[in-house]
């Protein structure tokens, strides 16, 4: 009988920006096999209405679970602004759902201007989990919270132009008034929004300090997976880890050129079957 808790851990993302957070599970569960899924038939998610979200959402999951994987991380803002409550209740303990929040709390920890922003998509903004951490934890702390946002960004990272000069100008753009009203925190409020540090840095600066959830949802993770005895038995002599297995909905071809953009470490590309 195989044991469960050698079965990978399903990542999903409407896209590639979840791969940010796959980097951190890897750094944080060394042992841990991944299953990423990229639903890049219908990326972006930001844009689309709330059931359409919850929809692709549950078939992502649906897939994840189907296909062998012992416990899924919601890699998308958006999906988890919207999605975790129903998920949770379908799929019960046994099958353990991590999402995303933004990282609202440790900004507001840091910040010594007292005004934090949020990058984040639209659909972030409408869902509740955003909404609900800046009431809890950043009014009552006097914290005033800007938020940015642009249907652009997630489509330049898409196509592997997150440094190009209209990202740049993008950024610039949506991000100055946030500069100029004193902001010294912003949270990258999708997942996407790690892979464009490099451009931040390039437009702005050090004005920002860029907090982001992936670390925070790695440890998560690994916490969950312990709890529900899950996590995978360290073993000195395993073979070298497998590449990453990444499926997507999309079209393989132009994803293998954005893939091998973001990340370093070793990887096989497939259709979703």
């Amino acid at each position: 009988m195989n044991d469960r808790r050698d079965a990978p851990i399903g990542v999903f993302d409407s896209g590639m920006g979840g791969l940010s957070v796959v980097r951190d599970i890897q750094a944080h569960l060394p042992d841990e096999s991944i299953c990423y899924f990229a639903d890049t038939a219908h990326v972006p998610y930001g844009c689309r209405t709330d059931d359409d979200i919850r929809q692709l959402t549950a078939q992502a999951v649906a897939w994840l679970y189907e296909s062998g994987c012992k416990a899924v991380v919601v890699a998308c803002n958006t999906a988890s602004a919207f999605s975790l409550t129903a998920l949770r209740e379908h799929y019960g303990a046994g099958f353990p759902i991590i999402g995303l929040v933004p990282a609202v709390k440790p900004a507001v920890a840091a910040t010594h201007t007292h005004r934090v922003g949020v990058l984040a998509t639209q659909g972030t903004l409408r869902g509740t989990l955003l909404n609900d951490v800046i009431r809890e934890v950043a009014t009552p702390a006097g914290v005033q919270v800007l938020t940015a946002v642009s249907p652009k960004l997630v489509p330049f990272v898409e196509q592997g132009r997150q440094n190009s000069p209209e990202c740049d100008a993008e950024l610039l753009q949506i991000l100055s008034p946030l500069a100029a009203a004193g902001v010294d925190q912003l949270v990258l409020g999708c997942t996407h929004y790690p892979f464009l540090r490099p451009a931040i840095r390039r437009v702005f600066g050090d004005q920002f300090a860029l907090i982001d959830s992936g670390a925070a949802v790695a440890k998560q993770t690994g916490r969950v997976l312990a709890q529900h005895g899950l996590a995978r038995v360290h073993r000195p002599c395993r073979p070298n880890a497998k590449p990453l297995d990444i499926c997507v909905s999309g079209d393989v071809s132009s994803a293998r050129h954005v893939v091998a953009t973001l990340l370093e470490c070793p990887f096989i590309l497939r259709a979703m079957t």
